[in-house]
């Protein structure tokens, strides 16, 4: 159970980052340093659970229980769909305050 907890916070903050950084690479998608972050939160764990149950890991034996391309997956897998998911809300919300 701390393994699933561990890899959720991760791929969560992850995402936070990756909405972040996408909002200030892309002002015109930016919602705001806050709603970025929560959007790319978002974004970040339902990609990182999804990422998750397609891909597997190899279990991280040789580091003492620490698996570190799982741990590298989360944090790029989750960052990057952080920041789509930031960029599409952000897409979303242009195109309803221009109607």
């Amino acid at each position: 159970m701390e393994g699933w907890i561990a890899n959720l916070v991760v791929q969560v903050i992850s995402g936070a980052v990756g909405g972040t950084a996408a909002g200030s690479a892309f002002k015109d998608l930016s919602l705001g340093k806050g709603s970025d972050a929560i959007a790319g939160a978002v974004g970040g764990g339902l990609v990182g659970q999804i990422l998750a149950s397609m891909v597997s890991s190899t279990g991280g034996d040789v580091t003492g229980g620490l698996d570190i391309a799982g741990l590298v997956k989360d944090i790029v897998g989750s960052g990057i769909g952080g920041a789509v998911v930031t960029a599409i809300v952000g897409l979303i919300r242009n195109a309803m305050t221009k109607s």
